[in-house]
């Protein structure tokens, strides 16, 4: 069955260069979902997106799919800098770390499920490009942050989850954080990097490789984002590094 969408069209966007291949999830951050939709509409804002999906779970489309929306400013994933030429960008109403963080309602994580279902009968779009805005910029970004339920989505073929066994985490032994540096620094940096993330392995743990560890901490280990790689952090790491790489092996999609 077809989504129900309200119209609320933006004139902030471009021509894509090709068909969009990740969808980037934010929150609004703002005091209220009518304060958003008007500043992504606003032409002197310069920004934008191609949905925003409220806290009761009704959905606006601002900027039909086959249009650059202009919603992920300064950012990087697996080379590719320019994120706008290659997403579709969904705003979700939540007033962010700035204005009262707060769990996302029940109604609006069903909508967004059945938004990305939607997206992804259209274009091709592996779960491990289902991103983040702090995953593509996390020196810039926190949305859409720790409590957004990840878990969930992948729950529902919608993303990339992994909960390593104890032991595998117990294996990995003492944790990393800044100062450290050598041979277990530098597997975890390129661990990253692999997976998508900018920073280049050079086995020193500096505050650039804590910001990134944060930014992955947000997405698949939420219980605690501290920038510090124990062994849980880097055990999940590994295994959602596994399942993407079966993914663009194989070639599944949902």
């Amino acid at each position: 069955m077809p989504l129900t969408l309200g119209e609320a069209p933006s004139p902030n966007f471009d021509q894509r260069r090709g068909p969009p291949d990740m969808l980037l999830l934010h929150y609004t951050g703002m005091q209220t979902a009518e304060a958003a939709v008007a500043r992504l509409r606003d032409p002197e804002a310069k920004v934008s997106a191609h949905y925003v999906v409220d806290e009761d779970g009704s959905i606006l489309r601002l900027v039909a799919e086959e249009r650059r929306a202009w919603h992920a400013g300064r950012s990087w994933w697996k080379g590719e800098t320019d994120i706008n030429a290659v997403s579709i960008g969904i705003e979700i109403v939540n007033p962010g770390h700035e204005w009262g963080y707060r769990a996302f309602p029940d109604a609006q994580i069903d909508a967004v499920i059945a938004l990305i279902d939607d997206i992804r009968t259209r274009w091709a779009i592996e779960d491990a490009r289902i991103l983040g805005h702090s995953d593509v910029a996390p020196t810039r970004k926190q949305d859409p942050g720790e409590l957004f339920p990840w878990k969930r989505l992948a729950e529902h073929r919608q993303g990339l989850w992994f909960e390593p066994a104890a032991e595998r985490i117990a294996a990995l032994g003492p944790p990393l954080s800044v100062g450290d540096t050598g041979l277990g620094v530098h597997v975890l940096q390129a661990g990253l990097h692999r997976l998508g993330y900018e920073p280049l392995p050079d086995g020193v743990y500096s505050d650039e490789t804590r910001i990134t560890v944060e930014a992955f901490q947000r997405h698949w280990r939420p219980s605690r984002v501290d920038g510090v790689a124990d062994g849980e952090t880097r055990a999940t790491l590994m295994g959602v590094l596994q399942l993407a790489t079966v993914e663009s092996v194989t070639g599944v999609l949902n």
